[in-house]
């Protein structure tokens, strides 16, 4: 009765202790661990006052963290971060104390472009913050020109709290004999910077990470090729559907899960199995674990990623 029990506080995510899951049986020395899943304002939303958030303060659903990965290298005692989230505090925080302590804070943060969720983080490195310098940040041209170029972003470089590491599209950074990393170029609302996806290569396995994009059909690249050709694939999932907002959605376009599975309604169940959705909207239906909408997907096949899964490379 207690293992039911366990089990059902897991599923619903309403234990206080988080739990540690590894999608692969074999753990590997290099691995990605996830740690956000939610959409740039994370969940609860501010202002929402719907069932979705209410679930939130009755008790019933936990905070979700904005949308981020750790890349963890136990070999070389080294850790990375995809995304300088408003929650990075306690996503260091959670690599320091659940995958790797070391003298060094982070190794490095990647970012994929100029959205609230997804670079404001950076301001905690600050003088009213951690007040460190030399923090590497993983940067495209026009990412690495608005930070310099604008404030409050321009005092952290200034005082070389954060220094640069460039970026091309498409060009491979080596960070040690075990991992790679590579930007690509999505469209997206590119009002302040460029918008990159990542490809993260380790010894055995390969991952996507594309958290933001239009919709797939404004890419250059076919997404059920690249799913294709990695072993996992971090795909936007900031929507269920259309109409699922009371704005006009074409304002902030985004693949809706509907039209991804859909893209991959025909590919085979090895194929579907690779993608993980993450960055969640708090209206997405799916970001609540019990209900229909997330069941029917995940029995086509597909995946949802949640903090503290862990991915072998």
């Amino acid at each position: 009765m207690k293992q039911l029990v366990l089990l059902f506080c897991i599923s619903l995510f309403s234990c206080n202790k988080e739990t540690r899951v590894v999608e692969n049986k074999k753990e590997s020395k290099q691995y990605i661990t996830v740690l956000g899943i939610a959409q740039d304002a994370g969940y609860p939303h501010i202002g929402c006052q719907k069932e979705c958030c209410a679930n939130f303060y009755n008790g019933t659903y936990k905070k979700q963290k904005v949308v981020s990965l750790g890349l963890v290298d136990l070999e070389n005692k080294q850790k990375w971060l995809f995304e300088a989230t408003p929650d990075i505090a306690t996503q260091l925080a959670s690599l320091e104390q659940n995958h790797l302590k070391t003298n060094t804070l982070i190794d490095g943060i990647f970012l994929t472009h100029a959205h609230i969720g997804h670079y404001s983080g950076l301001m905690y490195f600050g003088r009213e913050a951690l007040g460190k310098q030399g923090t590497k940040i993983f940067v495209m041209p026009k990412m690495k020109t608005y930070l310099s170029k604008n404030g409050p972003w321009n005092q952290l470089v200034k005082l070389e709290n954060i220094v640069f590491e460039n970026l091309q599209n498409d060009a491979t950074i080596t960070l040690n004999q075990n991992l790679k990393v590579t930007p690509f170029l999505v469209p997206h609302r590119d009002e302040f910077s460029e918008t990159v996806g990542y490809k993260i290569e380790g010894k055995n396995k390969t991952a996507l990470f594309i958290p933001d994009i239009n919709k797939w059909e404004k890419w250059q690249k076919n997404i059920i090729a690249e799913v294709k050709k990695v072993d996992y694939a971090f795909l936007d999932a900031t929507f269920f559907k259309d109409g699922e907002i009371n704005r006009p959605m074409s304002e902030i376009p985004h693949p809706f899960i509907e039209e991804t599975v859909h893209l991959f309604k025909d590919e085979n169940t090895a194929t579907k199995n690779k993608i993980f959705f993450i960055h969640f909207n708090h209206t997405n239906p799916t970001l609540q674990n019990t209900s229909k909408e997330k069941m029917n997907v995940e029995k086509l096949g597909f995946k949802f990623a949640f903090e503290r899964m862990q991915l072998d490379l």
